[in-house]
């Protein structure tokens, strides 16, 4: 697929997370637009009363259960069961299971790591294509707002906080991750930020969400990642 390069000295070890909550309708879409260079998709099945599960075991999926509830520690739940495999991956992506990113874009975000131009990839909505009503006035806000505040707090310079992203297993185990609901992707991001890490961002298509947002959807879910946003930037300030 050309994506050799010597830093890896063949084609690199590509595994991907896809936290998961009640996301049957939409998963098995993911799943199948998954490009083949992946090894190993990991689902990890955030206590979903339908059959997410299942569904995505039927797709080939390893799926990984987690009784808590929250997007970070079921990210955190997944990257346990990689850190047990005898053979690591070079680079992980974390990719939603609503199917409004475009899992085969997931070869531009991987690619300028496999260059060894950058060591983490961020997925930009903002700067990208986005399906009208694809994210609502309080996401837009909200992006805005975070990524202007970690910019003059922090000095890190990013446009979105974009679930879709890719970064080196080596490095993503050293930020030492332990957020467990809605502050896991400003996380990563201040922490690659102070650690140093090599990051860029690519612009990414955007269209509407299949269900309903676990966040955007819901008053209680946007003000709960709203707080939990605006205090980890303070956090580690």
């Amino acid at each position: 697929m050309g994506l050799e390069n010597k830093h890896y000295g063949s084609t690199p070890i590509v595994d991907v997370i896809i936290p998961a909550y009640n996301e049957e309708k939409s998963l098995p879409k993911v799943l199948r637009d998954i490009p083949k260079i992946v090894r190993n998709i990991v689902v990890a099945n955030n206590n979903s009363t339908d059959r997410t599960g299942e569904f995505a075991e039927a797709e080939g999926a390893q799926v990984v259960f987690e009784p808590q509830k929250g997007y970070g520690k079921a990210c955190l739940t997944a990257m346990d069961w990689i850190k047990q495999q005898d053979v690591q991956p070079d680079i992980v992506v974390f990719l939603d299971g609503d199917y409004s990113d475009y899992p085969e874009e997931l070869m531009l975000l991987i690619q300028p790591i496999i260059a060894n131009e950058s060591d983490m990839v961020i997925g930009s909505r903002a700067l990208g294509e986005r399906e009208a009503g694809s994210m609502t006035l309080p996401q837009i806000f909200g992006n805005w707002l975070a990524t202007n505040m970690m910019r003059y707090i922090q000095g890190a310079k990013f446009s979105d906080l974009g679930p879709f992203r890719a970064i080196r297993w080596a490095d993503l185990l050293k930020l030492n991750m332990v957020d467990e609901n809605f502050g896991w992707t400003i996380e990563m991001q201040i922490k690659a930020h102070k650690a140093g890490l090599r990051y860029i961002e690519i612009p990414v298509t955007y269209r509407k969400r299949i269900g309903v947002s676990k966040v955007s959807g819901t008053v209680k879910g946007v003000f709960g990642a709203g707080y939990k946003i605006i205090f980890t930037i303070f956090k580690y300030w």
